[in-house]
């Protein structure tokens, strides 16, 4: 992965896909942003394992 790459989820709201930015340097990313459409708040959790894959969880804040 390169060091900042993109992934793409689907917003646990509105269902629509979304691309956001993935720091592959920091090995572990947790933050809030609001979806692009709906304008909802999703929680993502976002881990990066040693050989640079790149897991995301993107949730809602009622999970």
């Amino acid at each position: 992965m390169d060091p900042s790459e993109s992934a793409h989820i689907n917003c646990p709201y509105c269902g629509e896909p979304l691309e956001i930015a993935v720091e592959a340097s920091v090995g572990r990313q947790d933050y809030i942003e609001d979806c692009q459409v709906c304008c909802k708040p999703i929680q993502f959790r976002i881990r990066v394992s040693a050989d640079g894959t790149a897991s995301v969880d993107a949730r809602s804040e009622d999970e």
